[in-house]
């Protein structure tokens, strides 16, 4: 069991010298989380052996993790705060639920698939966090019951963005959303700035599965 342990102690240094520094992650803040909330913990156990590695692990009904340099700089971009209240669309595996809600307020977090919601519920336990709330359902256009929030991560990507996720920010929020088609699709921060004003940044391009009942981009007539 010890060299188990010290195999990932050394794939998480290496996971953060060779994937997040060149990246441009340097955030104190989420360097040390990453060190003290262990991703292998929410992997399932046939991957759990990758879970540091440079991929996009796979879950059930066809869906990936995130890779952990693209969680990483969604934490650093996201500027969490202690009392910011999140909303997580998309709960996957929970790793990304326990980094945003030690961070932060309560935690929002919904999955459209139950078998999710109760493999995070597992996944938390050990972690002792009590500021999440996780439900099941449908928040490919957010989770009105609860807005507006400070701060929304979207975990899949979206064909098109829907203006109602920036509404359900609170002023000064922000949202980081995956937009566009395989293979190219642009990482964005919006923030909202006004009633009816934002900033949008592109972060850098990836590529993710998209949420279950995005909205389709129209296609293109020749």
């Amino acid at each position: 069991m010890k060299d188990i342990k010290m195999n990932f102690e050394q794939a998480r240094y290496n996971m953060i010298k060779q994937q997040f520094r060149p990246w441009h992650v340097n955030d104190a803040q989420t360097l040390e989380l990453v060190t003290e909330i262990h991703r292998e913990d929410f992997i399932p156990g046939p991957y759990r052996d990758l879970a540091l590695a440079d991929t996009n692990i796979p879950l059930l009904h066809g869906q990936v993790t995130m890779a952990p340099k693209v969680e990483a700089r969604l934490l650093q971009s996201l500027t969490v705060r202690a009392n910011d209240k999140i909303l997580e669309v998309g709960t996957g595996c929970g790793y990304l639920t326990a980094l945003l809600a030690r961070l932060g307020g309560v935690v929002h977090s919904v999955d459209i698939y139950p078998e999710f919601t109760e493999m995070a519920a597992k996944a938390l336990k050990q972690y002792k966090l009590e500021n999440v709330a996780l439900h099941t359902g449908n928040a490919v256009n957010g989770w009105v019951d609860q807005a507006p929030y400070d701060v929304i991560a979207v975990t899949g990507s979206v064909p098109v963005l829907d203006e109602s996720l920036q509404l359900q920010l609170k002023h000064h929020g922000r949202l980081f959303v995956i937009v566009g088609n395989s293979p190219a699709m642009k990482v964005l921060l919006i923030k909202r700035l006004g009633e009816q004003e934002w900033s949008h940044e592109e972060l850098f391009e990836t590529d993710l599965p998209p949420l279950i009942g995005a909205s389709r981009a129209p296609g293109f007539r020749f």
